[in-house]
């Protein structure tokens, strides 16, 4: 985990190289809120050990600790990225971008 508290920040309408984006279709939709969510991992556990966690219980994951977290939009894997602080919040550095038609395949999945 790194501090990213100079870092820059992209701001509404800029694509990431900073390039301000003039596509009509794409100002139609720029306003629909959408939910980005990090996935730090998974596993699968039976109901009975599910019931059977506390405080201090450590449930291990399926990944390595130096592994890029998976970045979803809607629920659609759209980047990979690692955790990083911005004043003293976590934030998500952009490592690698998701294919266009990979992203646009788990948007039209929830359609």
């Amino acid at each position: 985990m790194s501090d990213m508290s100079e870092a820059p920040r992209i701001e509404r309408g800029e694509d990431p190289v900073g390039r301000m984006t003039n596509n009509h279709q794409f100002k139609l939709l720029a306003d629909i809120p959408v939910r980005m969510s990090v996935e730090v991992g998974s596993t699968s556990l039976r109901l009975a050990e599910v019931m059977d966690l506390a405080e201090g219980s450590i449930v291990e994951l399926d990944r390595q600790a130096d592994d890029l977290l998976d970045i979803m939009v809607n629920g659609a894997l759209i980047a990979k990225g690692e955790v990083v602080t911005v004043n003293g919040r976590y934030g998500i550095r952009i490592i690698d971008i998701a294919a266009t038609e990979n992203r646009l395949a788990g948007i039209e999945r929830r359609g």
